[in-house]
């Protein structure tokens, strides 16, 4: 068995061992991946985090033992936007939600790295009081099919890094997310922080966001947006029609 550590901001996990294939996810920068395959210069991996699986450029990734990999600490998080580390002289900028190995005195180790972190870092635990600012943080940004990053970033991996950093892990995908929780007789019941989903004409659940105050809802699409919420879905201002067919809202935290 073998095991990695990502060593670049974000790495694409593709559905299958070429560049050109969908990308289904990311692994952040210091996220641990276990390596199930290796063809050519591409490796087939599980995230630690979410058992997401896929293909991977194996550059990408620097390969740890599996004593570290079990000992590591995983606890920090960057909680900036955009945070800065060095490596080897060459500035690296990680995004929200970056796993930081090991810090201490302001140093990542992992591997045979070492590097200065500079910016701003969190345990991951936050309250659910805290989760729409939280959100916040991720406004704006565009969306991106497979995304879980401030450079792109889908439905459901914005909801799983924002319950992340309560210290809360949710599954990669909405359909996932939507089968955890206790369901809410009422939208009136709901609170900010609880997660509503979304289905299509076929019942299937395409789409999550999190709840706000003031019946809103803050969401993927497009970009991370903000937008009202009723018993009927969602009501996208700039089209002024509804985008989203409410399904259910789960109350997680």
């Amino acid at each position: 068995m073998k095991y990695a550590v990502c060593q670049v901001s974000v790495a694409p996990l593709r559905a299958d061992q070429s560049d050109r294939s969908e990308m289904v996810s990311q692994i952040l920068f210091g996220e641990k991946v276990e390596i199930l395959d290796k063809k050519n210069n591409w490796i087939k991996i599980k995230a630690d985090y979410d058992d997401y699986e896929g293909w991977a450029d194996f550059k990408h990734f620097l390969v740890i033992s599996d004593v570290e990999f079990q000992t590591m600490n995983s606890l920090h998080y960057a909680s900036e936007g955009f945070n800065l580390a060095i490596d080897e002289d060459m500035p690296l900028t990680l995004p929200i939600a970056s796993v930081l190995p090991n810090l201490e005195n302001g140093k990542i180790k992992f591997g045979t790295k070492e590097m200065d972190y500079l910016g701003e870092f969190q345990t991951g635990k936050f309250t659910k009081e805290s989760i729409p600012n939280l959100a916040f943080q991720y406004l704006n940004t565009p969306y991106l099919w497979g995304g879980k990053s401030v450079f792109g970033i889908d439905c459901s991996g914005f909801v799983q890094q924002v319950y992340k950093f309560c210290g809360y892990k949710l599954p990669r995908d909405a359909y996932q997310q939507a089968e955890l929780g206790e369901a809410l007789s009422f939208i009136e019941e709901a609170e900010p922080g609880d997660l509503a989903f979304f289905d299509n004409s076929d019942g299937k659940i395409i789409h999550v966001g999190i709840i706000l105050e003031g019946n809103k809802i803050i969401h993927a699409h497009g970009k991370v947006r903000i937008d009202p919420i009723d018993i009927t879905g969602i009501f996208n201002r700039d089209l002024q029609n509804y985008s989203h067919k409410l399904r259910v809202i789960k109350k997680i935290l």
